[in-house]
């Protein structure tokens, strides 16, 4: 694994060439991304080159390093990992092919600028992006950022390119679990037979004050969105949670509430366990 890993980012370039800005609060999202990717990047690195070391009898295996052999040989994701990753159920091919996935998309973000559209499921702290987001938008219309809340458009499939929006951001990247969109009706169905997630297209999120919420309370399902499907987490000290993100506000058809929904448990996931 250790040839797809890329080396840690250069904090102090990025630092420099995304320095804060009060009118772009993605700098600052990216630059705090990176730390924690790095935090990551190092301890995946290193172990991997010790275990190589070791095989050659260079280096003593300790348990650590027993543990991450283990988990190559019954591909699961080591615990000394864990202990510095986001949230994950994966094996660990499918993880480290996850995290090179995502490093691709900052690297890219890091040498081309800020990209148009966001991968929701990239980011190891889903929460910064959103209120780094709802800043933005709060400091450009000199609004309270605790007066905002978020409203949501779900775009088409057939759309392919989409261009940057004025205001708020297009993300993608979600799963449905428990059923699926409907890209001709624009709503809730229920799931294929024997399809158990679904994706999402590309959604634009849209800041707005709360008292010109647009948004019909009863035509929408209250969807969770977690990180991964188990669906529970702890609270971290930043008063958030590690697995539930934020709740997703989707269309659903005439013939249904939102309380159908709901007692069939419906939920969104950022990632996949396969």
């Amino acid at each position: 694994y250790l040839h797809e890993m890329r080396p840690p980012f250069d904090t102090e370039y990025l630092v420099a060439a995304y320095a804060t800005d009060y009118n772009e609060s993605m700098n600052t999202v990216l630059n705090q991304e990176a730390l924690r990717f790095n935090k990551l990047l190092v301890r995946v690195r290193a172990s991997l080159v010790d275990i190589e070391k070791a095989v050659k009898g260079l280096v003593i295996m300790g348990p650590e390093l027993e543990d991450v052999a283990s988990g190559i040989v019954l591909n699961k994701q080591p615990a000394y990992w864990k202990k510095v990753s986001y949230p994950s159920l994966k094996p660990m091919s499918s993880y480290v092919a996850d995290l090179v996935q995502r490093m691709n998309f900052f690297t890219k973000w890091v040498e081309d600028n800020q990209p148009d559209t966001f991968w929701l499921s990239g980011f190891f702290f889903t929460q910064s992006f959103l209120t780094g987001q709802l800043q933005n938008y709060a400091r450009k219309e000199k609004l309270a950022i605790d007066t905002l809340i978020w409203t949501f458009q779900i775009l088409k499939k057939e759309i392919e390119h989409h261009p940057k929006p004025e205001f708020g951001c297009i993300v993608y990247g979600l799963f449905m679990d428990g059923a699926r969109w409907d890209n001709d009706d624009q709503v809730i169905r229920d799931s294929f037979p024997k399809v158990l997630f679904s994706e999402i297209p590309h959604m634009w999120w849209k800041p707005c004050e709360k008292d010109k919420d647009p948004t019909n309370h009863s035509r929408v399902y209250r969807s969770p969105i977690y990180k991964t499907s188990e669906r529970k987490g702890v609270l971290s000290t930043t008063g958030h949670s590690t697995n539930f993100v934020c709740i997703l506000l989707i269309p659903i058809a005439p013939e249904h509430t939102g309380k159908f929904w709901t007692k069939r448990g419906v939920a969104c996931l950022t990632q996949l366990d396969d």
